[in-house]
């Protein structure tokens, strides 16, 4: 999230090294090298190698979602593995007594960060009550 904010918060500069966020969001470029495969291969960067060279974001920050680059960056959010398929593949899934439980939760899940864009993350227009 907060190289992604870090793109979002610098990009009218054009392209930026992951040398220059890493430095300004105290994170490894090692471990930025790591999480921007996914990032790329979801379309939520764009890439420039070479003099002027570096990343930034494809869309503007109002339209990427929370969502999107957690699900990027982490992969599924679902909060238990039976969800994973869709209809779910379980044999116990008609009597499993959690899977609403887990059900709920993931729609919460996807209504709140869906529901954050990244310019709402740079600006800090965050509500810690979703309820």
């Amino acid at each position: 999230m907060r190289l992604m904010m870090d793109l979002a918060e610098y990009g009218s500069e054009g392209f930026i090294t992951l040398k220059d966020i890493a430095a300004r969001q105290n994170i490894s470029k090692k471990y930025l090298e790591q999480i921007i495969p996914f990032l790329t291969r979801s379309k939520l960067l764009l890439s420039n190698k070479g003099h002027g060279g570096g990343y930034k974001i494809s869309r503007k920050p109002e339209d990427i979602t929370v969502l999107e680059i957690l699900e990027s960056a982490e992969g599924s959010l679902v909060p238990v593995n039976c969800m994973e398929d869709n209809p779910i593949q379980c044999s116990r899934c008609n009597e499993c007594r959690t899977l609403p439980i887990y059900q709920g939760l993931y729609s919460l899940i996807v209504r709140y960060l869906g529901g954050i864009s990244l310019l709402d993350a740079v600006e800090g227009r965050i509500s810690s009550d979703f309820m």
